[in-house]
């Protein structure tokens, strides 16, 4: 099998006495939707967060394409490919869906003084228009953000993480707060974008049919250790996480 895109191995947390997470060890391939689900206080959250860079572990490493970034800060992250979406929108409410997706673009192109002195757009127009199509949002446009519900900002957050082109994209909660119609439609633009393009997700979520429905393999933590992996059919019918998870 090839290299994979990302290695997560032992990663441990814990904050003082609590030990958060316990040794989490799993890989994930180029094009593959893994889901990362568990109970509240399982852990989740903090992997997350040590994957990104946002904590450090207590132990073990993280690699992204063979390369040890055990601890780079998420912007040393993204330039290396790793996009990621927010439990906590990061969309500008005072700019339209347009001017959020050419900003979320301008990171990733040029220099400070080439897009200080540069075109407004950063030459960006074409690329968020294509983005803008793709998510469908092209009746909102202009918009401004803030207006719009929070299932389409969840639609122009996915938008703004996807605008780099990455390899990698790590999606915390992406259904959190969607209604079901809003919810199927985010869903079916994931998978189209991950068939598309062989982008590599990681989701990290609450809604146990998104995750079922959208990802090829899932991860359950409990108590900050994994307790389960396998495919969507798998982790449904396994006692342990029925158990754990679901309270069954």
């Amino acid at each position: 099998m090839s290299q994979p895109v990302l290695s997560v191995r032992s990663i441990e947390k814990s904050f003082g006495g609590i030990k958060a997470v316990r040794g989490v060890s799993f890989d994930v391939h180029k094009g593959e939707i893994l889901g990362l689900i568990g109970p509240n206080g399982s852990g989740k959250s903090t992997l997350f967060n040590c994957i990104l860079g946002q904590l450090e572990p207590d132990a073990g490493q993280v690699h992204v394409n063979g390369r040890d970034v055990s601890g780079l800060r998420p912007s040393k992250l993204n330039r290396l490919g790793v996009g990621r979406t927010f439990q906590q929108l990061a969309v500008f409410p005072q700019m339209s869906v347009f001017d959020n997706i050419v900003l979320a673009g301008q990171e990733h192109r040029g220099t400070m003084l080439s897009r200080l002195f540069g075109p407004s757009d950063a030459g960006l127009t074409a690329d968020a228009e294509r983005m803008i199509s793709f998510f469908r949002l092209g009746h909102l446009r202009d918009t401004l953000a803030g207006s719009l519900s929070y299932g389409q900002q969840k639609l122009l957050d996915a938008a703004m993480a996807f605008m780099a082109g990455p390899a990698l994209v790590l999606l915390d909660e992406p259904a959190g707060g969607v209604n079901l119609t809003m919810l199927a439609h985010l869903r079916e633009r994931l998978a189209a974008y991950n068939a598309e393009h062989d982008t590599t997700f990681v989701v990290i979520e609450h809604n146990m049919e998104f995750v079922m429905n959208l990802c090829t393999r899932v991860i359950v933590l409990a108590e900050g250790a994994v307790i389960a992996e396998g495919t969507p059919d798998e982790i449904r019918s396994n006692q342990t996480v029925i158990d754990a998870y679901l309270g069954g």
